[in-house]
């Protein structure tokens, strides 16, 4: 099998689609190796892998994208590509990448997707890929969202005016910051850690039942138990989206307790649709000058209503991020797991050496968004 890494272009993107880790092991002789990858030069330069380390893993250098992609089985992307970066693939060809729409697009609605379908390629989705135990070493979700919840807590103790341990120093004593994570999926149980990790007070909450042991083994304190529902988690493990009730009970108790927050990291999202909406403005106002709000929700629309997605904002003395892929600020590691991830894909569809979509197959079937000049999703 023929395998691509073009180098993405998207504003704000550093992360490549496979590391020269991942190319080494496709293209050597062991189990899963054998194949051939074409690297577009300069692909992974944002991300501190020089072209050098990719020959070395026996990859072989194009010099640009149209080239790296001409006869490949398989092109492997970090973001989706525009409709004219489609025009760049062989007919025939198969896409793996992020591919989701922006919320409220259906995927038949997507000019990307749409196009892809029209050039007869079969694109995988790395965001869909399911759940299951079989394919945990391909969820890009998982992966991506342990960089940015980790690297939220970060930006959001540069920005606080508080230090987040307790320290008793010549000048006296300082009490820990008070953090608080909402939604407590992959993101804000590692952001949970990291907090925790500075020497913050960290409390969390999430309407899913299982997530409450889970913060707790963490060192953590579940808040607003009471709103916990055992139908609030859906297909996966994600939650499910809230009635407008159930968010306004959610919103309500939250209010309560985030005013007295030195930090809040909103994580809450509901894939395929916008980010629900539980701080507003009004909570972020009567929170003390000094605190931060990092939502990293921001992208799909925010947990939170002063959030600006890209910009960092002032709302009474309380500061509010609202920073955009996140993951790619960490490009090394964040392109470590995400290679891995495109890895296991590409050995899963590949069999005797060449590229097998079967649809049948409950994780080929639910990647695959276009195939055979039709929009599948």
């Amino acid at each position: 099998m023929r395998i691509a890494v073009l180098k993405d272009t998207a504003e704000r993107e550093r992360r490549v689609a496979l590391t020269p880790d991942a190319v080494k092991r496709l293209t050597g002789g062991g189990a899963g190796g054998g194949h051939a990858v074409v690297v577009e030069r300069g692909a992974g330069a944002n991300a501190y892998f020089a072209d050098a380390l990719y020959e070395a893993a026996g990859a072989e250098l194009a010099p640009d994208a149209a080239s790296a992609a001409a006869g490949a089985d398989l092109v492997a992307r970090v973001q989706r590509p525009t409709p004219d970066q489609v025009a760049l693939l062989p007919e025939g060809a198969a896409l793996v990448a992020m591919l989701q729409p922006p919320p409220g697009v259906a995927w038949a609605d997507d000019a990307s997707v749409r196009a892809l379908a029209e050039r007869g390629v079969t694109a995988f989705a790395l965001e869909r890929v399911p759940r299951i135990t079989r394919a945990q070493s391909m969820d890009v979700l998982s992966s991506q969202a342990t960089v940015a919840g980790y690297k939220g807590v970060l930006l959001g103790a540069a920005h606080c005016a508080r230090l987040m341990p307790m320290l008793t120093t010549a000048a006296g004593s300082i009490p820990p910051a008070k953090a608080l994570v909402i939604g407590a999926g992959v993101a804000g149980l590692q952001a949970i850690a990291t907090a925790r990790r500075l020497g913050a007070q960290v409390s969390a909450f999430d309407v899913r039942a299982a997530a409450r042991e889970q913060v707790q083994s963490l060192g953590a304190t579940f808040v607003a138990a009471e709103l916990v529902s055992a139908g609030a988690e859906a297909a996966g493990g994600y939650a499910r989206e809230q009635t407008a009730e159930e968010r306004a009970a959610v919103a309500e108790a939250l209010a309560q307790h985030a005013t007295g927050m030195d930090l809040i990291v909103c994580t809450a999202a509901v894939p395929g649709r916008p980010a629900p909406r539980i701080l507003d403005e009004a909570t972020v106002r009567a929170m003390r000058p000094g605190a931060v709000v990092v939502d990293l929700a921001a992208e799909t629309g925010g947990n939170c209503a002063a959030t600006r997605p890209g910009e960092t904002v002032d709302v009474g003395g309380v500061v509010v991020l609202g920073p955009l892929n996140v993951p790619s600020t960490l490009p090394y590691h964040a392109s470590m797991m995400l290679g891995r991830n495109v890895l296991t894909f590409a050995q899963h569809v590949a069999r005797e050496g060449a590229l097998h979509v079967d649809l049948a197959d409950e994780i080929t079937g639910a990647m695959a968004v276009t195939h055979g000049g039709q929009v599948r999703a």
